[in-house]
Order: structure tokens, then C-alpha cells, then sequence
């Protein structure tokens, strides 16, 4: 039995930003598992340290702010399936009738709040006596909570880069919703992240 040759519109390759986002989101993978692995190399070489300073840290806070930032993550998506069907503002008061832009804004309050709870955090525990320099464990802390928080950071920029290119364009299309869709693989990727720290930090301690 014969088969057509398959035509250049039957042919779906993937768009060059997909691919792209991939791959840095894989170089970022790296780039936190070696964070991971330092903190448990020094927690390996410090157990006695470990016992006494993550006594300090506040649970029930963290677990609120985790969850916080969890819930961003579903209000980034459901921003998404709003700019998927080209809705890029709200067509009335109701969620229901939310647009991207609307659901956009209200996951960086939420990214905003997670960040702003960390430095609350930081100063807490600075004037405990737990810095980055004050050993191993303060060491360890900061930097792998540290270098998650400039990376959430970096996707409350983009939020706001998105939700500006919304306002700007004339009409909302595919570059638009790429870009929400792009900025949403980011901000899954820094709160899936956070939630493998949040146990090992604090649940795991």
C-alpha cells in the first residue's frame, strides 16, 4: 500500500521559544541540584550545627508562604488558558470572566508576597544570630533560598513584562499568549523548586 508524501503544513515541528525555554529550564535544573548538593554535603559535614540553628526556624511561616507561592502557581495558570483562548482582560467583576492580565496580577502580589515574606524571614533569623557568614548552616541556608528568591524575582519581572505587552499590543495574538505561556513554564519551574527546599529546610531538617 502506497503513502502519500507527507506536505510542509503536515509537518508540526516545535516553536524555536519552546525549545529554548526547555533547554535553559534544564540548565537551571543543574544549576539547583548542585545547590542541593552542597546543602546536603554540609549538613553531612555538620549535623551538630544543623541540630541547633534549624531549631530557629519558624515552620508554621514557612509552611503559609509556601503556600502562597503554591497558589500563584494556579492563578499563573489559569492566566494561561485566558491568554489560550485570546482573552487578554476581563470581561466582567467576576473571576470567571478574568482575563491573563488580571490573573497575571494577582500571581505576582502573590510572588510579591512570597519574596517579602523571605526577607521578613532573613531578618528574623539574622538577629538570631544566624547569617550568611556565621557558619556552615547560615552558608548553606542563604544560598540556596537566596538564589531561589533573585529566580522568583526574575519571574516578577516577566510578569510584568507580559502583562505590559498586553496593554501595548494593538491586538492580542500568538506572540502575546506564547509569551504568557513561556513565563508560566518559568514561574511552575521556581515553585516546583521552592517546594523541594521548603522539605528539605524545614521538614526535613
Amino acid at each position: 500500500m502506497s503513502t502519500a508524501p507527507m506536505t510542509h503544513s503536515q509537518i508540526h515541528r516545535p516553536s524555536a521559544t519552546s525549545v529554548g525555554t526547555i533547554v535553559w529550564l534544564g540548565s537551571e535544573v543543574m544549576f539547583f541540584a548542585a545547590l542541593f548538593a552542597m546543602y546536603f554535603s554540609l549538613r553531612g559535614n555538620s549535623p551538630e550545627i544543623w541540630a541547633s540553628d534549624t531549631a530557629i526556624l519558624n515552620f508554621p511561616f514557612a509552611l503559609i508562604n509556601t503556600l502562597i507561592l503554591v497558589a500563584s502557581s494556579f492563578t499563573a495558570q489559569f492566566g494561561v488558558f485566558a491568554a489560550e483562548r485570546m482573552q487578554p482582560r476581563a470581561t466582567g467583576l467576576s473571576p470567571m470572566k478574568w482575563g491573563m492580565v488580571e490573573w497575571f496580577i494577582l500571581s505576582y502580589i502573590l510572588g510579591a508576597i512570597f519574596v517579602s515574606g523571605q526577607v521578613w524571614e532573613y531578618a528574623t533569623l539574622v538577629s538570631e544570630g544566624v547569617s550568611l557568614s556565621s557558619n556552615s548552616y547560615g552558608s548553606a541556608f542563604y544560598m540556596t533560598t537566596g538564589f531561589h528568591a533573585l529566580h522568583v524575582t526574575g519571574g516578577l519581572i516577566a510578569f510584568l513584562f507580559v502583562i505590559g505587552r498586553a496593554f501595548a499590543a494593538k491586538k492580542f495574538g500568538h506572540k502575546e499568549a506564547t509569551s504568557a505561556i513561556v513565563v508560566s513554564y518559568y514561574w511552575h519551574f521556581v515553585d516546583v523548586v521552592w517546594i523541594g527546599l521548603f522539605l528539605i529546610i524545614y521538614v526535613l531538617k
